[in-house]
């Protein structure tokens, strides 16, 4: 496993990948670990400073995520929200095929262990209110100001 950590204008971001691609993108209070970054721990960083620098809107990482099979097909609907642009919990489940599945679509927007690459910040509730981020919606609302969607 390798592991960096990158100041951001939302926190500290750690960003964690094995010999396959990231496997994790997210937001921690400090530094728990001795950094072993990896070439492409390195140009994960490199993206996301690019990204915060309002320089990069699509990522081009090799991900390797783990998560179910629902959780995946989720998480690649995800990544194709553009930048600057929002959906629903709703809009997510319909573009699986699933719209009963609003809930499940939340539930597994919440375990997206990629934060920002897999943008999950850019999904709103129903009613167009900022609805729950597990970087906290402090971040969220300051990641959707970036892309000028606030």
């Amino acid at each position: 496993m390798y592991n960096a950590y990158m100041p951001s204008p939302c926190g500290l971001i750690q960003v964690c990948a094995n010999n396959s691609g990231i496997t994790a993108i997210r937001f921690v209070d400090e530094q728990a670990t001795t950094e072993n970054p990896s070439s492409v721990t390195e140009l994960a960083s490199q993206q996301l400073q690019e990204y915060f620098a309002s320089t990069r809107r699509e990522f081009s990482l090799p991900l390797a995520a783990e998560g179910t099979a629902f959780q995946r097909e989720v998480w690649t609907a995800l990544s194709a929200i553009p930048y600057g642009e929002t959906r629903t919990y709703g809009d997510i489940a319909r573009s699986i095929n699933n719209p009963k599945a609003v809930r499940a679509v939340g539930l597994a927007n919440g375990k997206n262990p990629l934060s920002i690459v897999v943008p999950c910040h850019r999904v709103i509730g129903a009613n167009g209110t900022l609805t729950g981020y597990a970087g906290g919606l402090t971040r969220k609302a300051r990641l959707l100001k970036l892309e000028g969607v606030l």
